[in-house]
């Protein structure tokens, strides 16, 4: 038996989870797999990454137990491991915001700038969605949408809305939402429909962080 100590022992392994975590291009990898599984070369393409530092960050990831992968012919496909991971990365968020100044900075120079009103949370969402009073609107790329989202949810990516304005509702309440709380496509379409006279907010995280509560979701394919 190793004479280590077994509390140090294991805040090593804490200590390289946390290490894992320490790299912006791995948040960013982490994020998108909370969407839906993906192989290397379509991480490497959503983060500008090349394929081989992709993989480099996946296999850190890998080694500290945050995403696992399999093969699929000649590809590696990942996904997370665990989706407490997605409450792991809101935890790292909000100790963020409150603490550090830089965060803060960034918030109100331009996440605030271009929503200054109050996101709507789950909880008032999903009373929302089961009065019927509120269209929700899934702003993430398709193969996402077709992954996962919201029950009764609209795919609508920024750059179909302008053409796919007719299928909203004029006269009903619409919340936006998108991979999470910094995603700015649900930032993009509630913009477009404000200036277009809709009333629209966004939700206060995205698509992840409701299905790690235990809300319902959906699965099909893209309209």
């Amino acid at each position: 038996m190793s004479s280590q100590n077994p509390k140090r022992a294991i805040l090593e392994q804490f200590a390289a989870v946390a290490r894992a975590l320490g790299s912006a291009h791995r948040l960013d990898l982490l994020e998108l797999l909370a969407q839906t599984e993906r192989s290397v070369e379509e991480l490497a393409g959503l983060t500008g990454l090349t394929i081989a530092n992709a993989s480099q960050h996946l296999q850190q990831l890998r080694r500290s137990g945050l995403v696992e992968g399999r093969r699929e012919g000649k590809r590696v496909i990942y996904r997370l491991t665990d989706s407490e991971i997605v409450a792991l990365l809101g935890s790292l968020r909000r100790v963020a915001e409150r603490n550090v100044a830089a965060v803060e900075k960034v918030l109100n120079g331009y996440f605030r700038q271009r929503d200054k009103l109050e996101p709507v949370s789950r909880k008032e969402l999903l009373r929302r969605m089961r009065d019927g009073l509120v269209t929700v609107v899934d702003a993430r790329p398709l193969d996402e949408f077709a992954a996962g989202h919201l029950p009764g949810a609209i795919s609508l990516p920024p750059r179909q809305l302008k053409r796919r304005l007719r299928e909203l509702p004029a006269d009903q309440e619409i919340v936006a939402y998108c991979r999470g709380p910094y995603c700015v496509l649900s930032y993009e379409v509630v913009a477009e429909l404000r200036a277009r006279g809709f009333t629209a907010f966004r939700l206060e995280d995205g698509y992840p962080e409701w299905k790690a509560a235990g809300l319902p979701v959906e699965n099909s394919s893209p309209a």
